[in-house]
């Protein structure tokens, strides 16, 4: 096991999605630019990523870009980089297109419809201390299914006692939910296909490897995916001690 534990320098944000379940709100206007508590999803995922020493954040870009690209110009940190789909290209090929600006180490990426409240330690900084880039190919924050907000499904995963992962039977209820939030090796990438393709068909590889952990969230979390979610995230947020306006 490797006794080094760094932050990654990078980071993705996951936002060229067509966020129609967030209609009407994103009829005119892309879903990382929909505001909770006065400031934007894309933002919250930005600030946070800045607050645990990221350098350079890649966001990808489709429905409605242009906006998303001008609102970014107003960021002074991270830096960022865009990395356009003129076709959606899912969750993995969007990182798979990504990778030279993600460089070589180990690398964070985030949805850009996950909001959460930190514990004790920000989730952030426990994902780079508990990851191990000779044991992992990815390491993913998790949230209790039951305590989720804006989430009503039946759960991801089921983990072991040292934290690998292995997929919900389709006939159970999982404790745990994946955030949307998690670091990654370009090791994971590896062989990858080319164009469009799902994260979870990695994922599916690095379970059969025993190389997919998880690591469960101390905080609160909110998946802000509909109209409903959003409300659900701006009341959370406004009874918690970061307040209304707070990142």
């Amino acid at each position: 096991m490797s006794k080094t534990r760094t932050t990654p320098p990078r980071a993705m944000v996951l936002a060229a999605g067509l966020g129609l379940r967030m209609r009407p709100l994103t009829v005119s206007r892309p879903k990382p630019l929909v505001l909770v508590s006065g400031r934007t999803l894309l933002d919250r995922v930005l600030d946070r990523l800045d607050q645990a020493g990221v350098d350079t954040a890649v966001v990808n870009t489709h429905y409605l870009a242009g906006l998303v690209e001008r609102h970014l110009t107003t960021r002074q940190k991270p830096s960022i980089v865009i990395s356009p789909e003129p076709q959606i290209l899912d969750t993995g090929g969007g990182v798979a297109k990504a990778l030279p600006h993600l460089g070589k180490a180990p690398f964070y990426v985030a949805n850009v419809d996950s909001v959460w409240l930190d514990g004790p330690e920000p989730a952030l900084n426990r994902l780079a201390r508990s990851f191990d880039p000779d044991g992992m190919d990815g390491l993913l924050l998790l949230a209790p299914t039951v305590t989720s907000h804006g989430y009503d499904g039946p759960g991801d995963f089921l983990a072991d006692g040292l934290g690998r992962l292995r997929r919900r039977p389709k006939v159970q209820v999982s404790p745990f939910v994946f955030t949307g939030v998690q670091i990654l090796s370009q090791r994971l990438f590896d062989g990858a296909p080319a164009g469009v393709f799902s994260l979870n068909l990695l994922y599916d590889r690095a379970i059969e490897s025993g190389r997919l952990y998880g690591l469960v969230h101390d905080g609160e979390w909110f998946h802000v995916g509909t109209p409903d979610g959003l409300t659900e995230a701006e009341r959370g947020l406004a009874s918690s001690r970061e307040g209304p306006n707070r990142r």
